[in-house]
């Protein structure tokens, strides 16, 4: 045992048990995603190598506990096998976790799945001082709970009212639930200052009145665990993709740039200083 490198299996996601020569094996649940065939191989292996039984994580994940360390490798192969891939540990980009979104959820203004992929495509594993996590969410009702994440996602719509498709109904001002939106008798009047961008109105509008441009909301530094911390957001909604990833690129550079070994986001943005932060978000969102 005095041979085993721990730290390489715990970034392969095998986590030490309690119990010598066991691991709880994590395993990489993009954007909480698995086929069936994932979880049938899933299921085979607990039952073969493990106690025939798994841990569902709060972050969407899966576990496999009591994993010895002579069938490392071939449960490994199993996996493979079947699609599954061990998740990581340790400090670096963790595992993208999301809601159904707009392609599942008649709430949704966003494809959460093909943005947690993209994400997970492009940030992955990536090493950082800490751990860094991504949550993407697909409207204000906030399941996922984006402001949670290291860089939350939560996506609306920007909406515009067509005069010449309302029948001044009332419905879009029933379904906002910021009392954003005023009828008339002639017309139908939004306050930008209260409205939070759900889409609401154009879900409702049964004449499609209601325009919307789905986009991201975007937050910073969220952090639950032994301190509880609420992402911040600033930047105001991002409607292209090229922007989105311009802005998260700055901010996981900024977070590898700045922080110190085992130091969390929300913490190296506080000892910077936010200013400096959001300088450099205002310049990615600009494209300066």
């Amino acid at each position: 045992m005095a041979d085993i490198d721990y730290a390489t299996l715990k970034k392969g996601g095998f986590m030490r048990q309690k119990q010598k020569g066991y691991f709880s094996l994590r395993l990489q649940v993009t954007g909480g995603h698995l086929t069936a065939q994932n979880i049938r191989t899933i299921a085979e292996v607990a039952d073969e190598f493990g106690k025939g039984y798994i841990h569902m994580t709060s972050r969407q994940g899966v576990e496999i506990p009591f994993i010895h360390i002579n069938d490392i490798e071939k449960v490994k192969e199993r996996l493979a096998e079947g699609g599954v891939s061990p998740g990581v540990c340790g400090p670096r980009v963790r595992t993208v976790t999301a809601c159904q979104g707009g392609a599942i959820c008649p709430s949704g203004c966003i494809d959460t799945a093909a943005l947690a992929e993209k994400l997970n495509d492009h940030y992955f594993g990536r090493e950082l001082p800490h751990k860094f996590k991504f949550g993407v969410t697909g409207c204000q009702n906030n399941c996922l709970k984006a402001e949670e994440n290291d860089l939350g996602v939560k996506g609306g719509m920007e909406v515009t009212w067509k005069p010449d498709l309302c029948i001044n109904c009332g419905v879009c001002e029933k379904a906002c639930r910021e009392g954003a939106i005023t009828c008339t008798d002639t017309e139908v009047l939004i306050d930008r200052e209260k409205c939070n961008y759900c889409g609401r109105c154009v879900k409702s509008c049964p004449t499609d009145a209601w325009k919307g441009e789905s986009g991201y909301l975007v937050s910073f530094g969220g952090l639950f665990g032994n301190k509880i911390y609420t992402g911040e957001q600033f930047l105001p909604l991002i409607k292209d993709e090229e922007t989105f990833f311009r802005v998260a690129d700055a901010a996981v550079t900024f977070f590898e740039e700045n922080a110190e070994a085992g130091e969390r986001f929300r913490f190296t943005l506080q000892r910077v200083g936010e200013d400096e932060f959001r300088r450099k978000m205002w310049a990615a969102y600009n494209n300066e």
